[in-house]
């Protein structure tokens, strides 16, 4: 059985195709700069990889485009051989607490909630129509982020604001990355052989979140109503005092909407360094004594230690720590850096071996009082495989 796993997202498309057989990756590619001058389009074949410059206006362009390259490659005879397809679908709101078959109906209710997902939802909406439309024979399935946060209770997934705002608007903690934490949550039960255990997942890359895990379900998320909540990331601010919304939209001459594209699009590492949201361009400088570099990556730190420490004390202790995604899988200095400020629980590190890069490793000594893994997440087999369930199941 192959699926080809889907994940669109603002200016980008990322696929996999599986060989369910084994899970194994047949062909991956990354669409980027999708609507935007220069866009790209590139696929990898084992080593081999090809990049081409190619106009691609909108998401929908992008299914023919990898259907058809998939074939020309001759990595498939026809589409025929795809069993069906994955979508990553990022917002979900309360109505999907699980992975379900698209359908007509459920393509009308991410129609009623995309006011609520206004900067992801039209790029996961416009992939799945186009694969319904141009390959209607061959099943979608859609895997929400928030369905792995759906385990939240109410207590912490309520805002301390008028109750009617939440009755009335939907005004609550959504969360995201539940893909990407499901993985690694999976990743460790496999690993201890057993369910009983409490994870705390740091999903640290260009975005992040950081989950309270318990006995394989999420108690509590970093981010939010909308993903600009939670730790600060690449150009996104994290949580911060709303009034400052107000005090420099008068000051700058701004509405609400361009200062929530500052907070989302200029803020963070970004904003802090006034240089770079890319965290090896931060290290880089920081090696270099650059003081603004220094700031940006301290602040950082802190913001993931504070709800490391929040959700220790939130679970009554922590079995592990688990560090994915672009920074959490590559920078060796900042997991030393939170390591070293969690040393108040028990944590310790090993210096040898924190000195790896996207690798599945345990990076605290035998002493320490919390594991401490780096974990490579892989959200594209995760939608793999519950497509592949459901349509077994169907």
């Amino acid at each position: 059985m192959k699926i080809l796993s889907i994940n669109s997202e603002n200016n980008k498309l990322r696929f996999f195709l599986f060989d369910m057989r084994d899970e194994s990756i047949i062909a991956d590619g990354l669409f980027e700069r999708i609507g935007l001058d220069g866009s790209t389009f590139s696929i990898n074949l084992g080593e081999e990889k090809i990049i081409q410059e190619i106009e691609v206006t909108t998401h929908e362009d992008t299914i023919p485009i990898i259907v058809d390259k998939l074939i020309a490659l001759e990595v498939i005879k026809s589409v025929d051989e795809i069993s069906a397809f994955g979508h990553r679908v990022v917002y979900g709101k309360d109505l999907f607490p699980e992975s379900v078959m698209v359908t007509d109906e459920v393509m009308a209710k991410l129609d009623s909630i995309k006011e609520y997902s206004s900067i992801y939802g039209p790029s996961n909406d416009l992939a799945i129509s186009k694969c319904r439309e141009l390959y209607p024979t061959i099943p979608n399935v859609a895997v929400f982020d928030t369905s792995f946060n759906s385990t939240i209770e109410e207590k912490e997934y309520l805002y301390s604001v008028p109750y009617k705002w939440f009755k009335d608007y939907g005004i609550r903690k959504y969360g995201y990355h539940g893909t990407s934490h499901r993985y690694i949550t999976e990743c460790f039960r496999e690993m201890l052989g057993r369910d009983d255990f409490k994870l705390i997942s740091c999903h640290m890359g260009t975005v992040g979140s950081i989950s309270a895990i318990k006995n394989l379900k999420c108690v509590d998320t970093s981010t939010g109503f909308t993903p600009l909540a939670g730790i600060m990331t690449g150009t996104r601010s994290g949580d911060i005092d709303p009034s400052i919304l107000p005090f420099v939209m008068e000051r700058e001459g701004k509405n609400v909407g361009e200062i929530l594209d500052d907070l989302s699009r200029s803020s963070g590492l970004l904003g802090l360094s006034e240089f770079s949201s890319d965290m090896r361009d931060i290290n880089a400088k920081c090696d270099e004594g650059d003081e603004r570099a220094l700031v940006a990556r301290a602040i950082y730190v802190r913001k993931v230690v504070d709800y490391i420490a929040q959700y220790y004390v939130l679970l009554g202790g922590a079995d592990v720590i688990a560090f994915t995604a672009g920074i959490g899988e590559n920078s060796i200095p900042v997991r030393r850096l939170i390591c070293e400020a969690l040393a108040p629980l028990g944590v310790k590190i090993d210096l040898d071996a924190n000195n790896c890069m996207g690798e599945k490793v345990k990076i605290s000594t035998p002493d320490s009082k919390i594991e401490v893994w780096v974990i490579p997440t892989q959200e594209g087999l995760m939608i793999a495989r519950d497509t592949m369930n459901i349509i077994k199941n169907r």
